[in-house]
Protein backbone atom coordinates (compact mmCIF):
# COMPACT_ATOMS: atom_id res chain seq x y z
CA UNK A 1 0.00 0.00 0.00
CA UNK A 2 1.30 3.13 -0.91
CA UNK A 3 2.23 6.33 1.70
CA UNK A 4 -0.92 8.02 0.34
CA UNK A 5 -3.36 5.14 0.45
CA UNK A 6 -2.45 4.81 4.17
CA UNK A 7 -2.84 8.36 4.85
CA UNK A 8 -6.40 8.15 3.12
CA UNK A 9 -7.49 5.25 4.97
CA UNK A 10 -5.88 6.82 8.45
CA UNK A 11 -7.98 9.37 7.61
CA UNK A 12 -10.82 7.66 6.91
CA UNK A 13 -10.70 5.72 10.18
CA UNK A 14 -9.98 9.06 12.21
CA UNK A 15 -13.69 10.49 10.22
CA UNK A 16 -15.47 7.28 11.49
CA UNK A 17 -14.06 7.77 14.70
CA UNK A 18 -14.71 11.18 15.42
CA UNK A 19 -18.21 11.01 14.03
CA UNK A 20 -19.15 8.42 16.73
CA UNK A 21 -17.56 10.77 19.51
CA UNK A 22 -19.10 13.61 18.19
CA UNK A 23 -22.74 11.60 18.01
CA UNK A 24 -21.71 10.15 21.56
CA UNK A 25 -21.61 13.57 22.93
CA UNK A 26 -25.32 14.76 20.63
CA UNK A 27 -23.54 16.64 18.36
CA UNK A 28 -25.75 16.45 14.81
CA UNK A 29 -23.59 15.79 11.93
CA UNK A 30 -24.36 18.16 8.74
CA UNK A 31 -21.83 17.17 6.33
CA UNK A 32 -18.56 15.70 6.50
CA UNK A 33 -15.35 15.73 3.55
CA UNK A 34 -17.68 19.20 2.41
CA UNK A 35 -15.04 21.15 -0.11
CA UNK A 36 -14.90 24.69 -0.22
CA UNK A 37 -12.50 26.82 -2.68
CA UNK A 38 -9.72 26.61 0.26
CA UNK A 39 -10.09 23.19 0.70
CA UNK A 40 -11.83 20.66 2.74
CA UNK A 41 -14.42 21.10 5.94
CA UNK A 42 -13.87 17.27 8.11
CA UNK A 43 -16.81 17.53 9.85
CA UNK A 44 -19.38 20.34 10.30
CA UNK A 45 -22.34 19.73 13.33
CA UNK A 46 -24.56 21.30 14.91
CA UNK A 47 -24.11 21.09 19.01
CA UNK A 48 -27.31 22.55 20.06
CA UNK A 49 -27.54 26.31 18.22
CA UNK A 50 -23.68 26.69 17.41
CA UNK A 51 -22.36 25.53 14.19
CA UNK A 52 -19.27 23.55 15.01
CA UNK A 53 -16.18 23.09 12.79
CA UNK A 54 -14.64 20.23 13.51
CA UNK A 55 -11.01 18.97 12.50
CA UNK A 56 -9.73 15.79 12.75
CA UNK A 57 -6.51 14.70 13.46
CA UNK A 58 -5.52 10.32 13.76
CA UNK A 59 -2.29 9.90 14.46
CA UNK A 60 -1.07 5.67 14.69
CA UNK A 61 2.39 6.76 16.42
CA UNK A 62 3.83 9.38 18.31
CA UNK A 63 6.75 9.67 16.21
CA UNK A 64 5.97 12.56 14.63
CA UNK A 65 4.40 14.35 17.71
CA UNK A 66 0.72 13.65 18.99
CA UNK A 67 -2.51 14.49 16.85
CA UNK A 68 -3.32 18.40 18.70
CA UNK A 69 0.47 19.17 17.66
CA UNK A 70 -0.55 18.41 14.30
CA UNK A 71 -2.69 21.72 14.30
CA UNK A 72 -0.01 24.16 13.24
CA UNK A 73 -1.48 28.28 13.15
CA UNK A 74 -1.75 27.92 9.54
CA UNK A 75 -4.10 24.85 9.23
CA UNK A 76 -6.34 27.10 11.88
CA UNK A 77 -6.16 29.68 9.52
CA UNK A 78 -7.32 28.04 6.85
CA UNK A 79 -10.05 26.16 8.55
CA UNK A 80 -11.25 29.43 9.72
CA UNK A 81 -11.39 30.37 5.83
CA UNK A 82 -13.18 26.83 4.78
CA UNK A 83 -15.72 27.98 7.77
CA UNK A 84 -16.45 31.55 6.48
CA UNK A 85 -16.71 30.21 3.03
CA UNK A 86 -19.00 27.48 3.86
CA UNK A 87 -20.99 29.94 5.98
CA UNK A 88 -21.60 32.44 3.06
CA UNK A 89 -22.64 29.16 0.56
CA UNK A 90 -25.17 28.48 3.34
CA UNK A 91 -26.40 32.05 3.89
CA UNK A 92 -25.51 31.62 7.50
CA UNK A 93 -23.10 34.17 7.79
CA UNK A 94 -24.69 35.67 11.36
CA UNK A 95 -24.71 32.00 12.96
CA UNK A 96 -22.60 31.54 16.01
CA UNK A 97 -20.08 28.83 15.45
CA UNK A 98 -16.88 27.76 16.85
CA UNK A 99 -14.02 25.58 16.23
CA UNK A 100 -13.30 21.94 17.58
CA UNK A 101 -10.48 19.14 17.11
CA UNK A 102 -11.34 15.55 17.90
CA UNK A 103 -7.43 14.36 18.36
CA UNK A 104 -7.04 10.60 18.03
CA UNK A 105 -3.73 8.95 18.87
CA UNK A 106 -2.64 5.61 18.71
CA UNK A 107 -5.86 5.08 16.49
CA UNK A 108 -6.66 1.50 15.31
CA UNK A 109 -4.64 0.35 18.77
CA UNK A 110 -6.05 -1.18 21.46
CA UNK A 111 -4.61 2.01 23.51
CA UNK A 112 -6.01 4.24 21.47
CA UNK A 113 -7.26 7.70 23.02
CA UNK A 114 -10.39 9.62 21.61
CA UNK A 115 -9.98 13.74 22.67
CA UNK A 116 -13.09 15.78 21.70
CA UNK A 117 -11.63 19.21 22.25
CA UNK A 118 -14.44 21.96 22.53
CA UNK A 119 -13.53 25.74 21.30
CA UNK A 120 -9.99 24.57 20.36
CA UNK A 121 -9.15 28.36 19.06
CA UNK A 122 -11.38 31.37 18.39
CA UNK A 123 -10.77 33.59 15.59
CA UNK A 124 -10.00 37.25 15.72
CA UNK A 125 -13.01 39.63 13.30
Amino acid sequence: MTDRAQRQQLGKLGEDIARAALTDRGYAILATRHRTRFGEIDIVARDGGVLVFVEVKARRSARHGGAIEAISPGKRRRVAAMALDYLAWTGNLEAPCRFDVVAIDRAGSPAMTVRVIDHAWEVDN
